[in-house]
């Protein structure tokens, strides 16, 4: 198992000293979560529950990403997403509540360099060691590449530009929640005991893709041979075996759980993670991971950021006890 550090090349966060002109406006308050019921949250699948094997050992994985050690973990009955939270989903959201994503707030988000013209590519700053991101002004979840774009024919793919903050927002309103980082790996996993994907240990089995990640070179040439460079509908490519779409690959998708790198020995039920910190967890990969330097599309893989960040990989799907 390699050891290194969570990596901003996953999703990168904000800082003091980050954005477009080197800062970011004074502290934000905190989203009002909307009340009202949400639209009944409907495309949930029902799992029970159960003991399932949490974690990897895989020499391919992250040692200090706290991946290991395997350990037993249940989980109790929940609903979860069949796929992740779409630009459709979100902009209901927003026409029910009039809720500002903190993309707004700040007025600028991440966005892949390679997305962008060359006088925004100018323009916008970008964190260090990481230059493929670029801090976009007037970049958010119906703008995902800034000014001038939109999410028209995008209706389907998921919104993305959103913080853990708008997710937990969106949740509220939906009667929802955001999954555990437990649960979310229960539910990637669809069944199959320590499986490196969600559908098996081969990443294209008899040549087939079963994900959108980074095709080629990164981060310079994506060949796209999975069919998309960027985002992909939230339901593309085949569901795992509890018939959840795109757990692997697409976009990073936002957990209930503050990050931590230790895990209690022992058989647990229905854990959380810390009680407090500064970091939320991310899962799942996104379209800009590659096994040259983020192989983090695997079910046990992790990472994390700030609840504030927002990036053009970076969404979410909610979770409902049963």
């Amino acid at each position: 198992m390699t050891d290194t550090t969570p990596s901003s090349c996953c999703s990168p966060g904000r800082g003091k000293s980050d954005g477009p002109s080197g800062s970011v406006s004074a502290t934000l308050p905190e989203p009002v979560a909307a009340s009202g019921g949400g639209p009944g949250h409907d495309g949930m699948v029902l799992l029970p529950g159960g003991s399932f094997l949490m974690g990897t050992e895989d020499p391919e994985g992250f040692r200090a990403d706290g991946e290991g050690p395997v350990r037993e973990v249940r989980v109790s009955a929940f609903r979860i997403d069949a796929h992740a939270v779409s630009n459709r989903g979100f902009a209901e959201f927003v026409a029910a509540t009039g809720h500002v994503t903190e993309a707004e707030r700040f007025g600028w988000s991440y966005v892949f360099a390679g997305f962008l013209p060359a006088a925004l590519r100018r323009g916008a700053g970008r964190p260090d060691g990481t230059p493929w991101w670029c801090g976009v002004e007037g970049a958010r979840w119906d703008r995902p590449e800034g000014p001038g774009s939109g999410t028209e024919g995008r209706e389907d793919h998921p919104v993305v530009h959103v913080s853990w903050n708008d997710a937990r927002a969106y949740a509220r309103w939906a009667g929802a929640r955001l999954p555990t980082e437990a649960e979310w790996e229960y539910a990637a996993r669809g069944g199959l005991e320590q499986a490196r994907y969600p559908w098996g240990d081969e990443l294209t089995p008899g040549g087939e893709h079963r994900c959108n990640i980074w095709q080629g070179h990164f981060p310079t040439k994506n060949t796209a041979e999975d069919g998309y460079a960027g985002t992909a509908p939230v339901d593309a490519y085949e569901p795992n075996a509890f018939g959840l779409y795109n757990m692997a690959g697409n976009v990073w998708e936002w957990c209930q759980d503050w990050w931590g790198t230790t895990h209690p020995a022992g058989r647990r039920s229905d854990p959380r993670g810390p009680g407090a910190g500064d970091a939320k967890v991310m899962r799942g990969g996104s379209y800009l991971c590659h096994r040259s330097y983020c192989n983090r599309y695997r079910v046990a893989a992790r990472t994390r950021n700030t609840p504030d960040s927002t990036t053009g990989n970076l969404g979410f799907r909610c979770v409902r006890s049963a």
